[in-house]
């Protein structure tokens, strides 16, 4: 009798466990962000925004610009760091190549960005060497004609660079060891683990120019390297790629997926945003969207564009 009743529940408790796995997930509901006037996006769009994204020159915060510690308090709750690879204001210069990066004469600035974002003491978004199969940014490995920039700047020394970046700036007891295995030089510092770090690879779905070694994936440093996918989507001339990001975000299955930037390129079009709620909700990896940008009189800014506003407020602002 007792066995026949430990049975029962053993089944009862089986049957349990299948229905729970069966069971539909709650909705996972994606990090909404804004670059530019977050007090004044909430205005348009009554988005509380959790992500603050900037977009950093390379070693500000470190030797020019607002200090790291002082800037990462500006952008709570969640900052998003850009970082490019120019340096100076009005006119920036190219302060350092891919090349350079991986073979380490950026270390500095790598160290001083892991020991802000380990002190900073919650999550922090770092999207490193942005569009970088667009030929406009410096690190890109090719020119607008497709003719390729030089070994500095090859995909394969882009992919050692963003790993480099990746290990220095996660820190940790294991920097050395990873280090080794890329092939690349050793740090001489003790870098402090910064846990609740998440580095976003952030192409654009297609390249410029659209040629196979362009391409996103030849950018690819390896999962290892990568916490989030991210893509950069406009709506240009009312043509967003929305065929690449659904081919990017199908390339790696086991990645959360972000739009870092979005936006309407000086049109108002509320179909380009209805497109992107739907994409949200269908694709249940999508952790986080940042509009790009709130600030007056900017390309993007959704004052002008009443009807792409009321979209905005009604479709993503409930998505958060």
């Amino acid at each position: 009798m007792r066995r026949g009743l430990v049975l029962l529940l053993l089944c009862t408790l089986a049957l349990a466990h299948a229905a729970a796995a069966a069971a539909p997930r709650p909705e996972a509901r994606p990090l909404l962000g804004v670059f530019g006037d977050a007090a004044r996006f909430q205005q348009l769009t009554g988005q509380r925004s959790t992500v603050r994204h900037t977009i950093l020159g390379w070693d500000q915060g470190h030797t020019w610009g607002k200090r790291l510690p002082q800037l990462l308090s500006t952008l709570r709750p969640v900052p998003m760091l850009g970082l490019g690879t120019r340096k100076g204001w009005p006119s920036p210069r190219e302060a350092i190549t891919p090349g350079g990066i991986a073979a380490g004469k950026g270390d500095a600035y790598l160290i001083a960005l892991n020991r802000a974002i380990a002190g900073f003491g919650g999550r922090v978004y770092l999207r490193p060497l942005a569009e970088m199969n667009g030929h406009w940014n410096v690190y890109s490995a090719f020119n607008q004609n497709g003719s390729p920039r030089g070994a500095a700047y090859s995909t394969a020394t882009f992919r050692k660079a963003f790993a480099r970046i990746y290990v220095i700036v996660h820190g940790g007891p294991g920097v050395p060891a990873a280090l080794r295995r890329l092939g690349l030089p050793g740090v001489s510092a003790e870098l402090p683990a910064a846990p609740e770090l998440r580095v976003i690879w952030n192409p654009q779905g297609y390249g410029a120019p659209n040629i196979a070694a362009n391409s996103a994936q030849a950018y690819y440093p390896g999962d290892a390297y990568v916490d989030v996918v991210g893509n950069d989507l406009y709506d240009q001339g009312f043509k967003a790629e929305w065929d690449a990001a659904e081919a990017l975000y199908r390339a790696h299955p086991s990645k959360p997926y972000a739009f870092p930037e979005w936006g309407l390129w000086g049109i108002d079009d509320p179909a380009f945003v209805e497109r992107m709620a739907r994409f949200v909700r269908t694709h249940r990896r999508v952790e986080l969207i940042a509009y790009f940008d709130s600030k007056p009189g900017s390309t993007w800014d959704l004052a002008s564009k009443p009807r792409s506003r009321t979209a905005y407020r009604r479709l993503i602002t409930k998505l958060g």
